[in-house]
């Protein structure tokens, strides 16, 4: 087990991204086209958070084009750049999967004060 912690601890990221569900977040991910590198930035509302340690990811919820997308960010890749925080929701649930069934104002999250 001391093997695991000590090849997982070097992955990690020194300043880990301080990220709460109900949140909108800009994550700022590195793609790579060819021999070229970009970012892409996707923008959205933090739905989830999993696990710890090593494996843990956040789950973003945006709605492009009509149509609801949902990407899973592990928080300690190394393709992730940055997360920047946009605003703070005000919820009361720790998984907002409800999120998905709704379109318009009552998909809205109040900001938090």
């Amino acid at each position: 087990m001391d093997l695991i912690k000590e090849l997982t601890s070097q992955q990690l990221k020194a300043e880990k991204p301080q990220v709460e569900v109900g949140e909108t977040v800009r994550v700022h991910v590195k793609i790579k086209e060819g021999a070229r590198e970009r970012i892409q930035v996707f923008e959205g509302i933090v739905i989830a958070k999993k696990h710890g340690g090593i494996e843990e990811t956040i789950t973003v919820r945006r709605v492009a084009y009509g149509v609801g997308v949902e990407k899973v960010f592990p928080i300690h890749s190394p393709t992730i750049e940055k997360i920047e925080t946009v605003r703070h929701g005000f919820v009361r649930r720790a998984k907002l999967y409800y999120l998905r069934g709704r379109v318009g104002k009552s998909a809205k999250i109040r900001e938090k004060v």
